[in-house]
C-alpha cells in the first residue's frame, strides 16, 4: 500500500490551521502559501 500527498493541499491545510491559530499573520500566511505555490507550479514539482 502506497500513500501518495500531493504538496499543495498539505500546504494549504497548514496554512488554514496557521490562520485559525494566530489570524494576524493571514497577510503572511497568504503571502507564503502564494509564492510557494507559483514556484512549485512553475518549476512542476510533484511530491
Amino acid at each position: 500500500m502506497t500513500l501518495h500527498i500531493d504538496l499543495i493541499p498539505l500546504l494549504a491545510i497548514t496554512a488554514g490551521i496557521v490562520i485559525l491559530v494566530k489570524p494576524k499573520l493571514l497577510h503572511y500566511v497568504v503571502a507564503v502559501f502564494l509564492i510557494a505555490y507559483g514556484i512549485i507550479e512553475i518549476l512542476g514539482l510533484r511530491f
